[in-house]
């Protein structure tokens, strides 16, 4: 299949795009600087930015499937409203060009007032995207576990900087993380599928967790030792952002809304997965000691300021 990828420069486009290689997929990466990117042997290169729309045409010709997995959280505090207009971009260049299909990474979360600022913008994503001419299939997530992912980034730097970590109460809310490997490969296995097209599927790792547990786990498996978790009902989210932006690395534009996200239970309902699709799933501790042997490239993979690629 001649298949586009747009967030072909992000944590999971990156991982996605040689994994379509190797199943023998035409694969063409859309990105906004080409000098930017260092694409793996037999990729076409289209420039092009999502925010505008006149820069699309090229990047979607002959495309039979498309990828969208972009999302603007680095870009302030305005990212819904880029990730709307990039969705509506994305949905008018794909319906123009005829695509057939197209498969889009969202996030988990129950549709109701719990859910986070960051997490409604995923969903408002998902409908935009839904009202194209083409068939959508959407996968949902929680916490990706990879190197690149800024979720397991902002754990592991917590994890094993401190030996105390005062926490307000999401650190006792359940969350389904799941490996990038076993992300690619529902990505991938869909192309093979036709059956999946207009369908959405939620999918974890096999076991679901708290968020204390991560932390606790994943410094364990590095050996810095199991930190001590002291939740406080009173600490804000957006007190505990200004928290982890001083003890990470990570930019407080992403934390923030990372952190507001916590508080909404996230786990997966994978039996439709499971049904239609037979990957057999990574636990917990090997996908944090995969990620941990991996080259720790997230500064690489978030290059993209605007409309990076998707990065939980």
């Amino acid at each position: 299949m001649h298949v586009l990828v747009t967030g072909a420069t992000g944590f999971v486009g990156s991982h996605l795009v040689p994994a379509l290689l190797a199943a023998g997929h035409s694969v063409r990466a859309l990105v906004r600087d080409p000098s930017e990117y260092d694409p793996p042997d037999g990729v076409d290169i289209a420039t092009g930015d999502l925010l505008d729309a006149g820069s699309l045409d090229d990047a979607f010709a002959d495309i039979d499937v498309a990828y969208y997995l972009v999302h603007s959280m680095r870009a302030g505090d305005d990212y819904a409203e880029r990730d709307r207009r990039a969705a509506r971009n994305f949905r008018r260049a794909a319906d123009d060009a005829s695509v057939d299909r197209v498969v889009y990474l969202g996030g988990l979360g129950e549709e109701d007032e719990t859910l986070s600022e960051h997490l409604r913008s995923r969903r408002e994503v998902e409908f935009i995207l839904r009202d194209g001419e083409y068939d959508l299939t959407t996968f949902r997530a929680a916490i990706i576990i990879g190197a690149g992912s800024a979720s397991f980034r902002m754990i592991r730097e917590l994890a094993t900087r401190l030996p105390v970590l005062v926490t307000p109460r999401w650190v006792r809310t359940d969350c389904h993380p799941i490996a990038i490997d076993d992300v690619i490969a529902y990505l991938v296995a869909v192309l093979d599928t036709p059956e999946t097209a207009g369908e959405t599927y939620e999918i974890g790792g096999p076991e679901v967790l708290t968020y204390a547990e991560i932390l606790k786990r994943t410094g364990e498996i590095m050996g810095t030792g199991e930190p001590k978790i002291v939740p406080i009902p009173v600490l804000t989210p957006r007190l505990s952002a200004y928290c982890v932006g001083l003890l990470t690395d990570v930019p407080s534009s992403v934390a923030r809304p990372l952190i507001h996200g916590l508080k909404t239970p996230v786990v997966a309902d994978t039996e439709g997965a499971r049904k239609q699709f037979a990957i057999d799933l990574t636990p917990f501790a090997d996908a944090v000691r995969l990620a941990l042997n991996e080259p720790q490239s997230y500064e690489a993979a978030q290059a993209a300021a605007v409309t990076g690629g998707a990065s939980r």
